[in-house]
């Protein structure tokens, strides 16, 4: 019996750079809901982003953020990964260094840049829609806790994500996320893992979960997931770790509803 829904959302259930989401998926996610099904926004986007993306039905989702950095039901934090202080520190002096891309932490409600350039700026705030403080500098000025720090390189990820690899994969989880974000996460957070928290908090078992997917960093999700759905356009990996594929999240779900609302 299905009781919880997952879904990543940029690649997946945000397709072709969108921003918004179809008002359509606000109407299922409350059917789905009133048949006792949970409704998962996981992403590598950050908590409040992802609350104004899912306005609507904001308090009767849960949150897996920051690529599993954070697992978030009803308000309450129920698990949190952090980046050690140094480690962290170690990166943002490889950014400098490296030079072609621009570089965020993440607290648990905002992210931070000490980025001076205008368009990732704009990229940020009106794009993207997260919640920001620029600083001067990243180094001295984030008092908080590093849950994930991330770069966005605006030529794609291929040849930022091998650099910051060579240096740091044996030290830290590197995935990409979307066509221009690498993300760096400490090691044992994931979508999966944090999705587990939540399974284990609401007492479901993973095979009453479906998860969706499209990238490396919902590898571990699809993989938990009772059944998985990457999508068709995903890179031959990561449909290897899933049951299904798919070109549309809401086909899939409007097909469970169907399902759902069948009498018993």
């Amino acid at each position: 019996m299905i009781k919880l829904i997952a879904s990543d959302l940029d690649g997946t259930l945000l397709q072709n750079g969108a921003q918004r989401l179809n008002p359509e998926v606000f109407d299922m996610i409350k059917t789905l809901k009133s048949h006792g099904v949970l409704f998962t926004a996981a992403s590598g986007r950050q908590y409040t982003n992802l609350r104004r993306l899912f306005a609507p039905v904001k308090d009767d989702i849960a949150y897996v953020a920051e690529n599993g950095s954070l697992s978030i039901y009803e308000g309450n934090t129920l698990s949190k990964g952090t980046v050690s202080r140094n480690l962290g520190l170690r990166i943002i002096d490889a950014v400098r260094e490296y030079g072609r891309c621009e570089c965020i932490v993440s607290g648990e409600r905002i992210c931070y840049t000490d980025s001076r350039n205008p368009r990732f700026a704009k990229h940020m705030l009106d794009v993207v829609g997260n919640d920001m403080e620029f600083v001067d500098d990243l180094k001295t000025d984030v008092k908080e806790p590093f849950l994930k720090l991330a770069l966005c390189d605006f030529d794609g990820t291929a040849q930022t994500e091998a650099y910051f690899k060579r240096l740091f994969s044996d030290e830290i989880k590197i995935v990409t996320s979307g066509n221009i974000w690498v993300d760096f996460i400490t090691p044992g957070a994931n979508k999966g893992a944090a999705l587990q928290v939540l399974l284990d908090h609401l007492k479901i078992d993973p095979q009453d979960c479906i998860a969706f997917g499209d990238q490396c960093n919902d590898e571990e999700m699809l993989q938990l997931a009772g059944k998985s759905y990457a999508m068709t356009y995903a890179p031959p990996a990561v449909i290897r770790h899933s049951t299904c594929t798919t070109d549309s999240v809401e086909e899939v779900l409007a097909g469970i509803i169907k399902e759902l609302d069948k009498p018993a």
